[in-house]
């Protein structure tokens, strides 16, 4: 198991894990998930490593969305946001890229939810390794990444 499934274990909250064969090819991780777990886009949230330049934060977003930079420094309350690079997101969170879960990282880092997810009973998150996600509510996810706020973090087309 994998530290964001042992947390969860360990906190006993309602989730599901959902298993699928990776294709090493494909490099649009969440998209995979929804596909291959025949699951609703919207509801499939991908976790983003983002930086100040002095520290670094956990962004959720849904897969068929972007994260708007802007929106994301707000809500973290600092003036400009540059995405982390992957080796900087996997060191802080022990996942490789493609399987960085929002629970159970390395290192607790201050986290926002998009707002978007309030819309679902059950979203899907990166399990810890590419192949496997996790369904819990949304208020679940946000109590297990150290409750984490929702804000409006997305591009809106």
């Amino acid at each position: 198991m994998t530290p964001a499934i042992n947390l969860l274990k360990k906190q006993k909250m309602a989730v599901s894990i959902h298993e699928y064969e990776h294709d090493t090819n494909c490099h649009n991780f969440g998209e995979e998930a929804a596909t291959k777990l025949n699951l609703d886009p919207e509801s499939v949230f991908k976790t983003l490593l983002v930086s100040d330049d002095k520290h670094f934060f956990v962004a959720i977003v849904p897969v068929t969305s972007t994260l708007n930079l802007k929106r994301a420094a707000s809500a973290f309350n600092v003036k400009k946001l540059r995405m982390a690079d992957p080796k900087e997101a996997e060191r802080l969170t022990g996942y490789l890229v493609g399987g960085i879960s929002p629970i159970g990282q390395k290192k607790r880092l201050v986290t926002c939810i998009d707002s978007s997810a309030k819309a679902f009973s059950k979203i899907y998150v990166s399990g810890g390794k590419r192949g496997l996600d996790i369904g819990l509510a949304p208020e679940d996810l946000s109590r297990a990444c150290h409750q984490a706020q929702f804000a409006d973090i997305r591009d809106t087309k």
